[in-house]
């Protein structure tokens, strides 16, 4: 008997993998439709996931690819503050702090909880919310400029928020005490909780139905052969090392990081050591490690098996080396509230070094999202208010297809805020957007084009933060193709007043009246094969 619980039932793996996988859509349905801000419920700025009893990843839909980073290992931390024998059926933990168990920035917390079958603990399910504000030294809660992570906001190790079904209102008073939009923040805690409270029963009904032996061995099979996929697709490969090097903006002081990497590829597997990349930064575009896997994992799925489950079973054929104090590397209390950006350049990085092994599926350089805050008060009803809001840049060419326009790269997720929306919410009259035409870089492969958007500012008192890339060194085309066209910040454009504003700022008054445009950047062209 034992050895039939062993063996995999491929039909039954199938099943129980597609049935997780709606259990985190579900969730996230749950999450969106629950939610206050529009940065959730409207930009899906979220995530679900579903973790075996061990804290593997089972069962995560690709909705914001940076977030998967965020999830792992967030079980094991839980773990070594409260033991197992202490859960109980409803405990629910939160986390934020990449330093000591939570998310890959402070806006995104973490909500774990544990699921009971029979008595113990069977597996947990999680979610990940962008809050729009955490507090910190700028609304919003992210800018590059920050220089320390005790600027960025409050920092929450694994905390219990819910002990045995009852929720700890101490701890939720203490988050919504430093946010500046409180009842935002309470409104999306609730619906983090509705989230789980949704899987848990899910995942329950699942052990109800197979049994815990029976669904462990399965789950422990399935993770097993998503392993030996992946490693066959490294395995048509070349083995080798290749090597690669980036370039990221200018920080606050004027140093260009750079970002190096020596891939090698051989038995089935990955090895990426990124000895030479520049020391840690004093502003906020560090890349914490989990953030550093996320936009590997990605990476390498998307060209190498897209198609395969996004589960702890291909993390096995990767490894990473980051050096310590390094920009993939950074140690506490270094900044990194920004790092969705730099991780848009280290998603390039990887991609130039797959180019190498693989050049019939290469891509150019992409254009990443730029990241706006502007907050202050609404004359409509006297309320504070903070729209974060990231705007969509555009994909490099590949080789055999023009790059798409107006999208997330790499690592990153979520919509544009749909214009119906953000002028419902906010003191704010979106009046151009628009694809930017001619921003992609040109070659027998078009790159992709981003987007330009106005903005009308109709808030009294209103503050601008920025955090950009690539608005001086463009997503390079491949192969001899053009670059694509670098991004740019306008305030008050095509009048005397112009003027173009840096790369990365905070607190930039902007009167009632001016407009703010984004022109986000191109991606490079690709001069590759022909069909």
């Amino acid at each position: 008997m034992q050895q039939d619980v062993q063996k995999m039932d491929s039909i039954l793996a199938e099943v129980v993998a597609k049935y997780l996988l709606g259990v985190t859509d579900e969730m996230s349905a749950a999450l969106m439709r629950t939610a206050f801000s529009p940065n959730i419920k409207e930009r899906g700025d979220c995530s679900t996931a579903v973790f075996d009893r061990h804290g593997n990843v089972i069962a995560l839909p690709q909705r914001v690819p940076i977030h998967l980073g965020s999830m792992v290992g967030v079980i094991d931390e839980i773990l070594k503050r409260y033991s197992r024998e202490s859960l109980r059926e409803g405990d629910m933990f939160l986390a934020n702090d990449p330093y000591h168990g939570g998310g890959s920035h402070l806006p995104d917390i973490n909500l774990v909880s544990p699921v009971f079958h029979e008595g113990e603990v069977v597996a947990f399910v999680a979610n990940i919310a962008h809050h729009s504000d955490v507090g910190g030294m700028v609304p919003g809660s992210e800018a590059a400029v920050c220089s320390s992570i005790f600027q960025e906001g409050l920092r929450l190790p694994p905390v219990r928020v819910a002990s045995a079904g009852v929720i700890n209102q101490d701890v939720l008073d203490i988050i919504l005490l430093n946010s500046r939009t409180p009842q935002e923040r309470q409104g999306d805690l609730k619906a983090q909780i509705a989230a789980n409270t949704v899987g848990i029963r899910s995942v329950q009904d699942l052990y109800r139905r197979y049994g815990t032996e029976r669904l462990s061995a399965t789950i422990a099979s399935y993770l097993d052969f998503t392993e030996r996929r992946f490693s066959a697709a490294i395995s048509a490969l070349p083995d080798g090392q290749y090597v690669a090097r980036e370039r990221m903006d200018d920080d606050l002081t004027g140093a260009q990081p750079e970002l190096r990497l020596r891939l090698t590829v051989g038995r089935g597997k990955l090895h990426f050591d990124f000895e030479g990349t520049s020391p840690q930064l004093a502003s906020a575009r560090n890349i914490p490690y989990r953030a550093l896997i996320a936009t590997i994992y990605t990476v390498v799925k998307s060209l190498l098996d897209h198609e395969i489950a996004a589960n702890a079973g291909y993390f096995r054929t990767i490894t990473v080396a980051a050096p310590p104090r390094s920009v993939v590397g950074p140690e506490s209390p270094a900044p990194v509230g920004a790092r969705s950006l730099s991780c848009a350049v280290l998603g390039d990085l990887i991609v130039q070094a797959m180019n190498q092994a693989m050049p019939d599926r290469g891509m150019a350089g992409s254009g990443p999202h730029h990241l706006i805050v502007l907050a202050g008060e609404d004359p409509r009803n006297g309320s504070y208010f903070v729209n974060y809001e990231t705007i969509a840049g555009a994909m490099g060419a590949r080789a055999h297809r023009p790059g798409m326009d107006a999208v997330r790269v790499h690592a990153s997720g979520a919509s544009n805020l749909p214009v119906e929306a953000l002028e419902h919410a906010y003191p704010l009259r979106v009046e151009q957007y628009a694809i930017r035409a001619g921003s992609g870089g040109e070659g027998w492969r078009r790159g992709g084009c981003g987007v330009i958007r106005d903005y009308r500012v109709l808030a009294n008192n209103a503050v601008l933060s920025l955090s950009t890339e690539r608005q001086q060194f463009p997503a390079r085309g491949v192969n001899g193709a053009g670059d694509g066209l670098p991004g740019e910040i306008w305030l008050d454009p095509e009048t005397p007043q112009q003027r173009k504003l840096p790369s990365t700022a905070a607190d930039i008054p902007v009167a009632y009246g001016q407009v703010l445009r984004v022109c986000t950047p191109g991606g490079g062209g690709h001069d590759g094969m022909e069909d």
